[in-house]
């Protein structure tokens, strides 16, 4: 006797508790696809009494984006959830389309989620998708963190994004959508094979290569990345933090094997910038092999300096030049600022301006205090707050210690 299949919206719902069972909201990322037309409705049987709310973002990039949009809005609201088009204004980006679309659609949902007070995002990925990801990724000869499997929730872009849906194939969830008669869109780049995703697709279904085998394969990198997460934060643990600039105990980062020295540096160098990526593999080892030899190196905007017993990092001060001016009272996505008056602004104070105001005197090295924040009315130095203390100005760091040990921990 054959017993049906389980049915997914159980293991989705199951998944929807863990990870989002004390949430009074949550927003879906609904683009029209069979995986998160899905995942909306399996979200609002699971959801009632919740505030539920979805989002489509138009990237523009094909014609009928907009009416596709549209079509999602109508279904959201079949169900009573409200629902709001998300349009992609490209600029003058450049380099890979697809890399900038995937960066813009977070950067839309997350602040539409912070507009609207949702404390989470749930998205449509699937167990194909972990395989996919993985075959794709062993092509690149990504090291473990790109081939460990997607994880259940993650803290990236100002929000938190849920993937409650890691355990249902794609195949299970359009019968199940069949079964119940409601209608998905399908996007015609799933068949353009100039995509490696969808080149990759068509090879797993040509061997006839089991996803759910290739999902736990992934999962089982996780666990691997996990144990040396776990390795790293143990040598982090001395990791002080003071004024925005980080130090490593030297003895404890060079006694560590090389691929534990590296997760340190990575997560030190986001820690510095607030990157939401790590630095380029290349451009980490170069930085681990001047750090051997006791040289000064910058690492996408950070600058590492071994000295004594002590590995310092701190903001690279040609990078801070180039930080805009405060969003939302956040400077080089870096510093709290407050107490500016008006026609005043932020920006670095700048090694031309370093010895004025007597940096000596802040206990910081002269590059260090020239990547601080400073204020500004047009060309005037008006006050480098952390330099000399200035009412009304106020400057605290975004991150502190803490914030470095959970960076290793998510690297």
């Amino acid at each position: 006797m054959t017993l049906p299949p389980a049915d997914p919206a159980l293991r989705v719902h199951a998944a929807l508790d863990r990870l989002a069972g004390d949430m009074p909201a949550i927003g879906v990322a609904v683009s029209g696809g069979g995986d998160s037309v899905a995942l909306m409705h399996m979200i609002a049987d699971w959801g009632r009494g919740r505030r539920i709310m979805v989002a489509t973002v138009d990237h523009g990039i094909r014609p009928e984006s907009a009416a596709e949009a549209r079509q999602v809005g109508r279904a959201a609201r079949a169900l009573g959830l409200s629902h709001a088009t998300l349009v992609w204004q490209r600029g003058t980006e450049t380099g890979n389309l697809m890399a900038n679309a995937r960066d813009a659609r977070l950067r839309l949902l997350s602040g539409w989620a912070q507009r609207n007070d949702l404390p989470a995002i749930a998205l449509g990925h699937t167990a194909d998708d972990q395989a996919e990801t993985l075959l794709m990724r062993l092509g690149r000869g990504s090291g473990i963190d790109g081939l460990a499997s997607m994880a259940e929730w993650r803290d990236a872009f100002g929000s938190r994004w849920l993937r409650p849906m890691l355990g249902a194939g794609r195949q299970d969830l359009r019968d199940w959508l069949r079964m119940r008669n409601i209608p998905w869109l399908d996007d015609p780049s799933n068949d353009n094979e100039d995509f490696d995703r969808i080149r990759v697709r068509r090879a797993i279904s040509a061997m006839g290569l089991d996803i759910a085998a290739l999902a736990r394969a992934a999962n089982h990198i996780q666990e691997a990345r996990d144990a040396l997460s776990h390795y790293a934060a143990h040598a982090a643990r001395d990791a002080e933090a003071y004024n925005g600039s980080l130090t490593l105990p030297r003895r404890a980062y060079g006694d560590a094997p090389s691929e534990i020295r590296r997760r340190l540096i990575v997560a030190a160098c986001r820690w510095i910038t607030g990157a939401d990526y790590p630095p380029r593999r290349n451009t980490v080892l170069h930085a681990l092999n001047a750090i051997a030899t006791g040289h000064r190196v910058t690492l996408d905007g950070a600058l590492i300096e071994p000295a004594g017993d002590r590995i310092r990092l701190f903001r690279e001060a040609a990078a801070a030049l180039r930080a805009p001016d405060t969003q939302d009272g956040i400077w080089d996505n870096r510093w709290h600022v407050s107490g500016l008056k008006p026609g005043q602004h932020v920006a670095a104070l700048g090694m031309g301006e370093v010895a004025r105001v007597k940096w000596r005197l802040s206990g910081l090295a002269r590059d260090e205090a020239a990547a601080t924040p400073a204020i500004w009315e047009g060309d005037r130095l008006i006050a480098a707050p952390l330099i000399r203390p200035t009412a009304p100005y106020d400057v605290r760091p975004v991150r502190v210690a803490s914030h470095f040990r959970r960076l290793v921990m998510a690297h």
